[in-house]
């Protein structure tokens, strides 16, 4: 992709630990911040939908063949609710 064809973007009132994050990762691989955000940026958009529920599908069944049961938290959020 050429620079023409490239929008600008602007985020605002990032926190400070998030930016310095950003720019750790950016400085342990070598990149520029605005090198690391772009990829990060690729990635997300490249993610489809489909595969994160394919992902939660397979965690959930994973989850399920261990031994170990998980309380339902909406309804642990009902009972906090009511006290």
């Amino acid at each position: 992709m050429e620079d023409s064809d490239m929008a600008n973007v602007l985020i605002r009132n990032v926190p400070e630990e998030i930016l310095s994050a950003i720019k750790s990762m950016a400085k342990r691989r070598n990149k520029s911040l605005q090198q690391e955000l772009r990829e990060v940026l690729e990635n997300i958009a490249n993610q489809s939908s489909p595969d994160i529920f394919q992902k939660a599908t397979e965690l959930r069944e994973k989850l399920k063949r261990k031994p170990i049961r998980f309380t339902d938290s909406a309804e642990l959020l009902r009972e906090d609710r009511t006290r």
